[in-house]
């Protein structure tokens, strides 16, 4: 998937953010954004995903317009409060990096059906050994101002954050 492409709207939601305030998609509308979902015990991709998002942070910091949004898909373990300290352990920025919450069915709805991205809790007999308890997509999505999804990409694939941080400049530099 070279090059920017348009998937359609991102879904409206309302979300709770760590800092417990409610976020929608309204509020991200005017801003170029990344969305990813995670879950804060999780033993495999989340750490990975998750200093992506802090490299990304770093490296986009004078970017004003640009906000990164990491949604749990463990809601019920993963509280404000247990957001906010993982969120602080990376050092993200309240201002530009939500950390989201909310009802399970609607997030891994949200996933599912607005995001086009597998999400679901593990049945607890089918769990591995590795203390996983969901499976989810570890791809990042790109969104533009209008809540358009722009691209999908791996989060564990240096080729393809490279795509993102190129389709990202694109976009921010007013290209298509």
């Amino acid at each position: 998937m070279e090059g920017l492409k348009n998937f359609g709207t991102a879904p409206d939601f309302s979300l709770i953010e760590r800092s417990g305030r409610r976020v929608t998609l309204a509020e991200l509308k005017g801003k170029f954004w990344i969305a990813n979902f995670i879950y804060t015990h999780c033993p495999d991709t989340c750490p990975i995903q998750t200093a992506q998002m802090k490299e990304l942070q770093t490296e986009f910091k004078d970017q004003q317009k640009l906000r990164l949004v990491s949604i749990t898909v463990d809601p019920e373990r993963d509280s404000t409060a247990v957001l906010s300290k993982y969120a602080s352990r990376f050092g993200a920025d309240p201002e530009r990096w939500l950390f989201l919450t909310g009802e399970k069915k609607s997030i891994h709805r949200l996933a599912q059906e607005g995001f086009l991205l597998g999400a679901a809790e593990i049945p607890k007999a089918q769990r591995p050994k590795s203390g996983a308890t969901h499976t989810h997509s570890p791809r990042f999505v790109l969104i533009d101002p209008k809540a358009q999804i722009r691209g999908y990409y791996t989060s564990t694939d240096a080729e393809a954050m490279g795509r993102l941080r190129r389709d990202l400049k694109t976009l921010l530099r007013g290209g298509e």
